[in-house]
Parts: structure tokens; sequence; C-alpha cells
């Protein structure tokens, strides 16, 4: 018996906003390739988008000597997603948003990204580098999702 089969598609995007939208599209066609339903498509959408400006943001502090690595992995059944920047890594998690005074101006309505990632895939791990450099957040969306 065979082991399944693992298609690998790789993009370096320059840490400049506005280049989310490359990755976005690019992982969008995989996903449609792999037979995801368009609200599916939708979710990975916005959580690599999400992935990405963290990446250019917070990792790579918007030096724009330094790229964002995406490396979308198709498996038989989830797409796995690293988005890799050349940031130390979160020292600890950010505190649970409170939606409510957000939504009311009473808190920075930044800082949800996170936590709007964690809500639209199915698995989401943040990985400090090795020596302050390479961290990266794993994102996993399983084909046979149902819907809620």
């Amino acid at each position: 018996m065979s082991e399944p089969q693992t298609t690998t598609v790789e993009v370096r995007l320059p840490s400049r906003m506005g280049y989310e939208k490359v990755a976005m599209s690019t992982a969008a066609a995989v996903a449609k390739l792999m037979g995801f339903r368009e609200d599916r498509i939708e979710d990975l959408k916005t959580a690599i988008a999400e992935a990405c400006i963290n990446a250019i943001e917070h990792g790579n502090r918007l030096n724009e000597n330094l790229s964002v690595g995406v490396v979308l992995s198709a498996g038989e059944h989830a797409l796995e997603i690293k988005v890799i920047d050349d940031g130390t890594g979160m020292k600890k998690q950010p505190a649970r948003p409170d939606i409510d005074r957000k939504m009311h101006g009473e808190e920075d309505p930044r800082g949800m990204g996170m936590f709007l990632i964690q809500a639209l895939v199915d698995e989401a791990e943040w990985v400090s580098g090795i020596d302050g450099h390479s961290s990266y957040v794993r994102l996993v969306i399983r084909l046979d999702k149902e819907a809620a």
C-alpha cells in the first residue's frame, strides 16, 4: 500500500502590507483544487491573511529586507499552512479579547488576529524559532469539516 501523496506549494512574500493577498489567493487556489467548500475557502483566506499580516508586522517588524515564507502542504484530507517570518516568536499568548468592549470602542480594536485564526481553522500552533529566527504559525484545515 502506497503512502498518501502530499503536494507542496511555496510562496515567498516581501514584508510589505498588501502582499498577504498573494498568499490568500494561492491558498484559495490550492484549497479549491483539493475540493474544499467555498465557505471553508473563505475561512482559510481570512486566517492566512491574518497570519501573514502578523508575520509582516510583528515578526519582521515591517522590514522590507526580510521576507515571509508561506508553505502549503496539501494532503489527502487536510491542508497544512506554515507562515514563516524572521521574528523571535511570541513570548506569551495575548489576553483573550473582550469583543463587547472592542465593539463599543472601550478597547483597542486591534489584537484579534490570533483569536480569529483559531476560530477559523481546525488547528493553529505558534512556534518560536531557534536562536530567534524562523518563527512560524502552523495552520491545519481539514477537508471533511462540516458546516456548524
